[in-house]
């Protein structure tokens, strides 16, 4: 591993949850640093090699968002993917809207964070057009919704629940639970979090 090799930083108090990454991304052949606490990783991000940051968004002390926020001040500009729990989607677009490049929903499957790594890592390189193709592709995908889809869209991504989407637009939930599925369907996502993430990268609900 040279100087030259990315560094994947996690941050995460939860031991188990710490462990279980680290194993995955050693296996998949990157090296990684570990951190219990946003503080800890705050005190030596100024040395953080080049690679990618993965954190939590509740952590007791700093929040992964507060820490999102530090690093913005600081200037500190290595990509950062949020780890989320369910009911965390509201905070994640708020973290996403400050930067963060992608975020998962717990539980999360190995081959969709490695990808997501893999996604970072080719955003921060030099003259990459990787981020521009997918956001040529994704807007492709959004221009096929209807305007109802639309605007159930913009309640997802503001993290409203069914029932207050459908209170706003004047339908049943019912209603909404079926453009939802069809966001789902036209666009590809695989999940809510998903679904948002794709939305804010080209600057819907932003």
């Amino acid at each position: 591993m040279t100087a030259s090799n990315p560094i994947i930083h996690v941050v995460d108090d939860d031991d188990a949850i710490r462990d279980s990454i680290v194993f995955l991304l050693e296996s998949a052949g990157y090296a990684a640093k570990t951190y219990a606490s946003a503080e800890s990783f705050l005190e030596g991000a100024p040395e953080a090699a080049m690679g990618v940051l993965i954190t939590d968004v509740r952590m007791p002390g700093l929040t992964g968002l507060e820490m999102v926020q530090r690093l913005n001040e600081a200037k500190f500009h290595l990509p950062i993917i949020m780890i989320t729990g369910h009911g965390d989607i509201p905070l994640a677009v708020e973290a996403m809207k400050a930067g963060v490049v992608d975020f998962i929903e717990k539980p999360f499957d190995d081959e969709l964070l490695l990808k997501s790594i893999e996604s970072a890592l080719s955003r921060a390189k030099p003259g990459s057009e990787a981020e521009d193709e997918e956001t040529r592709a994704l807007r492709l995908r959004f221009e096929a919704l209807s305007p109802r889809e639309h605007d159930v869209l913009l309640g997802v991504v503001a993290g409203k629940a069914n029932k207050v989407i459908a209170f706003d637009l004047g339908i049943s939930p019912r209603t909404v639970e079926v453009y939802r599925a069809g966001l789902m369907s036209k666009t590809g996502a695989s999940s809510v979090s998903e679904l948002v993430r794709m939305a804010l990268t080209i600057g819907i609900g932003a």
